[in-house]
């Protein structure tokens, strides 16, 4: 017996991962459907004067459907997938970006069965690997690795599903090994003060420069608190507190919410600056390092930005001298000396997902001309990209070329669909056209900002219902839009637009 089956042999088994449906599970063998099978059945945009951004969106499916997979034999792996598009592995991170625009071709292809390959893989003691081989199923790092595994972001991605489609069947399957990584986090990745640690690597966001000079900035923990870290686990109690309310499985979450009260007091009394209005990483001798990163904004998702803070906190992101960048956001603020007009990857390189995560916090403390604005900015400058170079990229840079155009970051992988589909996709439909969806109450709430003729045909809502959503030209943001709205199956659509809200029935 090899040393590593020894390992596994002693571990302690997690209740939650003793759960694991997913775990042993026969693997699919559905045949992978292609772009051209698809088109028709997948939702269509409408955005009159703006064929650009529509063909771009067409693309992005295009290179999706091109990267998906099936379980190899003897890799444990259950589902199709989508790859990453990295290096032969899916990626935690990754994944769960690129579902969250999957989802919207969910009755074509089960994008969210990616994730359903990482849960089959969780080790007895709650485990999951950050990245896993495609080939073999192996991972690609041992568990105790500052680097092994993160961001811990899969239950969002499953919440958002939920909220599109009200899976309550998928609900129930993911909750145990969902809760059974949580508590290996928790358990292993934690200060005494219950604060988490990551890694570059383990935080996803590889080279910004937040730790003290001596440790390595990719895959060191520098003894810090990070302050994404604990944002992110600070919102997944909530969402994992939310499933078990709807499971009927409260009485396994007293720890979380102890847990969620413990962080929000911690990160607000310790990683905030009141003087600079920003959360930062705590360094091991007590200081806050000052350095100003995306990665603070995952306060706003797990909404533990006390009201009275933030304006302040989210003004930030409208100085152009932090984060208002010609192309918005870069992921280290523009007044750092690390900073990069060319995006030196995450030394100031536009990411899809980190935007997508800024974007949905804005939402969730009703900022949402703020994240219409940024929305139209991202999806803007991608577009023009993607009209010099037929494609999209892995990052961008935050500063226009010679050109005075918009161009990838340095460096930055092209055809990366790949979480890059966000952009032409979910924050299209979700931030600029502005539909927000929330199946579990039947509803679908639509911010109507645009002045053009716009809308979609075919939106995926719930378990079987299709939808047209049209907005007519409109002169003005205040003028009342004259919408159409038609579905299979009866949904309430609320209409929101600079001047008024009202409500239509559909469906009846």
């Amino acid at each position: 017996m090899s040393f590593k089956q020894n390992c596994e042999i002693s571990l302690a088994q997690n209740p939650h991962a003793a759960e694991n449906v997913f775990i042993g599970k026969d693997p699919e063998n559905h045949p992978l459907p292609t772009f051209e099978q698809e088109r028709d059945r997948l939702p269509n945009p409408i955005w009159d004067g703006h064929g650009d951004e529509i063909a771009c969106y067409w693309k992005a499916w295009e290179l999706a459907f091109g990267n998906l997979g099936q379980p190899q034999p003897g890799s444990g792996f259950v589902s199709n997938f989508i790859d990453t598009a990295f290096n032969g592995c899916i990626f935690m991170w990754d994944s769960s970006f690129i579902l969250m625009f999957g989802k919207y071709a969910s009755r074509s292809f089960n994008f969210q069965g990616t994730l359903d390959n990482f849960y089959a893989l969780q080790h007895k003691d709650g485990f999951i690997c950050r990245e896993i081989i495609e080939a073999n199923g192996e991972d690609r790092f041992t568990r105790y690795d500052p680097a092994a595994t993160g961001p811990d972001i899969m239950p969002w991605c499953e919440w958002e599903y939920f909220k599109n489609f009200g899976d309550m069947d998928r609900l129930a399957k993911v909750f145990p090994p969902l809760m059974a990584y949580h508590e290996w986090l928790r358990l292993n990745h934690t200060w005494p003060d219950g604060t988490y640690w990551s890694s570059g690597w383990g935080c996803g966001m590889d080279n910004l420069p937040r730790q003290q000079p001596g440790y390595v900035i990719m895959f060191s923990h520098g003894h810090m608190v990070w302050n994404d870290a604990c944002l992110q686990e600070l919102m997944n109690c909530n969402i994992l507190m939310e499933m078990a309310r709807l499971l009927g499985r409260e009485d396994e979450v007293a720890g979380l919410r102890e847990e969620r009260d413990n962080l929000e007091k911690v990160i607000n009394e310790k990683l905030w600056d009141e003087e600079t209005a920003f959360y930062y990483d705590l360094w091991k001798n007590g200081e806050l390092n000052m350095v100003k990163h995306i990665g603070a904004y995952w306060a706003l998702m797990a909404e533990a930005v006390p009201q009275e803070r933030v304006d302040r906190f989210v003004a930030h992101l409208e100085n152009e001298k932090e984060f208002k960048c010609p192309h918005r956001i870069p992921a280290l603020s523009a007044d750092h000396p690390w900073f990069g007009k060319d995006g030196g990857y995450w030394n100031g390189g536009i990411w899809a997902p980190t935007n997508y995560m800024v974007l949905g916090g804005l939402d969730k403390y009703g900022k949402f001309a703020l994240s219409h604005e940024i929305a139209k900015n991202h999806l803007e400058n991608v577009v023009q990209v993607f009209k010099k170079t037929g494609t999209v990229f892995e990052n961008y840079a935050p500063f226009p070329g010679e050109d005075g155009t918009a161009r990838p970051g340095n460096p930055a992988k092209g055809d990366f669909v790949g979480w890059t589909g966000l952009v032409p996709i979910a924050v299209l439909l979700e931030h600029v056209i502005g539909l927000k969806p929330n199946a579990e109450k039947n509803t679908i709430s639509w911010h109507i900002n645009l002045l053009e003729r716009h809308g979609v045909e075919k939106y995926p809502f719930g378990k079987n219902a299709t939808l047209t959503l049209l907005c007519e030209e409109r002169s003005s943001k205040e003028e009342e839009p004259q919408v159409t709205v038609q579905s299979t199956e009866p949904v309430t659509v609320e209409i929101i637009w600079d001047g008024g809200r009202r409500t239509i029935e559909a469906g009846k």
